[in-house]
């Protein structure tokens, strides 16, 4: 079965080149092609995190808003705290439904004094932004503008990307950025990226100039050993990045998702969901994202979220991702744990394919 092409289902400025160098499995994100991985998924990791890869994560869509009220209206949208957002820094912003309940989880750009970017997770926060913004009659213009990030990561990420665009990377602090144009391709250059590795993201905005754009940067890369590759399922979870829509249900609010440290609820102005999410913190969580210790053999990656019990056979939650961790040499598991069980240190049990498993309840992030 071969995936076909349209307007539905949308393909990167990047996405030949990444086929052409050995991106053999993908999925659909955003209504994108999302590659995911190369017939050698240990090479993709170790590439990661002892050389550099490079990522076609054009599928990570930008929200922009634009005008006089961009800032205003980007503040009652976001969980997050963003009236300090200076041009040229980025910030995790999760963003909450009026319910309290997580529905997206992007990083917002000050790209410039009137335009903001919310670099999104797979969901329609463009018809959110843009309903919201029409009943407040806000002065603003949303679009997804002609943007598409390219992914550089790993631990010689750094030694690549400043032998493209100069040495004043490596001044770059963590989640700031800088608007050039380099050989007339206009680029936004953040350090940032989806892994633990380090890394830079770059946001290339000229669809026109995706395979100039990778060229440059594979070419520069070579003598560090780059590969293709792809946000990596086993190091994202060994590091816990939080994954919306994968690690957390619809009804998920940032508390239960482990992100509540990114909401700001001691802000003087309202935002949306800020009533919700101040009930929900006083009542406190009916259930929890914790970490899961799964005992034997290495595990697949499980397709769809599986069975979480009590060894007496009583339901304790929901398993949401497993994988087996390369860097701990274990199954590791994201679960959504009904309280009292997630508590550290709890012993419950995990479906798996050949039965019933052994696990033990951990915080996030794992630290073994």
């Amino acid at each position: 079965m071969q995936l076909a092409q349209g307007p539905r289902v949308r393909f990167s400025p990047f996405y030949r080149k990444s086929e052409a160098a050995g991106m053999q499995t993908a999925t659909v994100y955003n209504r994108m092609v999302l590659p995911l991985a190369t017939e050698d998924p240990e090479a993709d990791y170790e590439a990661l995190t002892q050389r550099v890869a490079l990522w076609d994560v054009g599928c990570q869509r930008q929200v922009q808003v634009q005008g006089p009220d961009a800032l205003k209206l980007c503040q009652y949208i976001s969980a997050r705290d963003l009236s300090q957002l200076k041009i040229g820094v980025a910030k995790y912003a999760p963003l909450c439904d009026h319910q309290g309940r997580l529905i997206n989880d992007p990083v917002a750009l000050r790209v410039d004094e009137d335009t903001i970017w919310f670099s999104i997770a797979d969901s329609d926060i463009l018809l959110w932004v843009r309903a919201i913004s029409g009943e407040r009659e806000d002065n603003v213009e949303i679009i997804e503008p002609d943007v598409s990030p390219l992914a550089v990561q790993g631990p010689r990420a750094t030694d690549t990307v400043a032998a493209v665009f100069g040495e004043w990377v490596r001044e770059l602090k963590f989640f700031h950025f800088k608007r050039i144009n380099h050989e007339g391709i206009p680029l936004v250059v953040c350090r940032s990226g989806w892994s633990k590795q380090g890394g830079f993201e770059l946001f290339l905005e000229d669809g026109n100039k995706g395979e100039q754009l990778w060229d440059l940067i594979w070419a520069a890369g070579e003598p560090h050993g780059i590969r293709v590759g792809a946000p990596n399922y086993a190091e994202r979870i060994e590091n816990f990045l939080l994954a919306w829509g994968s690690d957390t249900d619809p009804d998920s609010d940032p508390f239960e998702a482990a992100i509540g440290d990114y909401v700001d609820l001691g802000v003087e102005h309202d935002f949306v969901g800020k009533k919700a999410l101040l009930a929900k913190r006083e009542q406190g969580p009916t259930r929890e994202l914790k970490g899961l210790l799964i005992d034997g053999e290495p595990l697949n990656p499980n397709p769809q979220p599986v069975g979480l019990q009590n060894p007496n056979g009583s339901r304790a939650g929901e398993t949401r991702d497993i994988a087996h961790s390369p860097r701990y040499k274990q199954n590791l598991g994201l679960a959504i744990i009904e309280v009292p069980h997630n508590l550290p240190g709890t012993k419950l049990q995990v479906e798996t394919p050949n039965g019933w498993r052994p696990a033990t309840v951990t915080d996030l992030p794992f630290d073994l």
